[in-house]
């Protein structure tokens, strides 16, 4: 039976796909709206992994600022990742369903760069 840090590993796994994922559609420089919502995807991912590994309990929802308040208790360090989950957060639902939602290249690479740096944080600290 797999205990709380194997399904956390695997839950990182599955953000580490989302993550190559968006950098395909930034290297393909095509699809960008779906990479950044990848990009949201796999902050929201490595987050949730965070808390299943320290056995959090946490909302069922895709606002990255909530579930870093659920992770705020066990580590205050997550506070620094506040910006880059408040940039990624509109990815989730509210561009997904937006017309006029088309980003340019500039705005992929920081949506990148910030689920990179979330995904890392949080390896990091699996890793102890």
């Amino acid at each position: 039976m797999k205990n709380n840090h194997d399904v956390a590993l695997g839950w990182l796994r599955k953000a580490d796909s989302d993550l190559k994922n968006a950098e395909l559609c930034l290297a393909a420089d095509e699809a960008l709206d779906t990479a950044c919502f990848h990009c949201q995807q796999a902050a929201e991912k490595a987050l949730k992994a965070f808390l299943i590994d320290r056995s959090v309990n946490f909302p069922l929802v895709h606002d990255l600022k909530r579930l870093l308040d659920c992770c705020l208790p066990v580590d205050t360090a997550f506070k620094t990742l506040e910006p880059l989950a408040l940039q990624l957060n509109p990815f989730a639902v509210q561009t997904r369903y937006d017309d006029e939602f088309w980003p340019e290249l500039d705005e992929v690479r920081d949506a990148v760069a910030a689920a990179r740096t979330i995904r890392q944080f949080i390896q990091i600290r699996l890793l102890k």
